[in-house]
């Protein structure tokens, strides 16, 4: 597994993976799935957009701003 940092591509409008400030998944699609750190814990989790045009983590507390959550794909 990759493990980096969600950060947001402005050149496609949606949040990559960083790692070591470099994309190795430049940009997630609605329903691409990823574990991120909860708790201490990984949790596997889908990237999808609210109808606010907002982007979130199905079943975690992440919605919005998801700048720096610990990912890994």
């Amino acid at each position: 597994m990759i493990t980096g940092r969600l950060g947001y591509n402005s050149a496609n409008d949606r949040y990559g993976l960083l790692v070591s400030d470099l994309w190795e998944h430049d940009g997630f699609h609605c329903g691409e799935g990823m574990e991120v750190m909860i708790d201490g814990k990984w949790q596997k989790t889908r990237m999808e957009m609210g109808i606010d045009r907002q982007w979130y983590l199905v079943g975690t507390p992440y919605y919005g701003n998801l700048e720096y959550v610990r990912a890994r794909i």
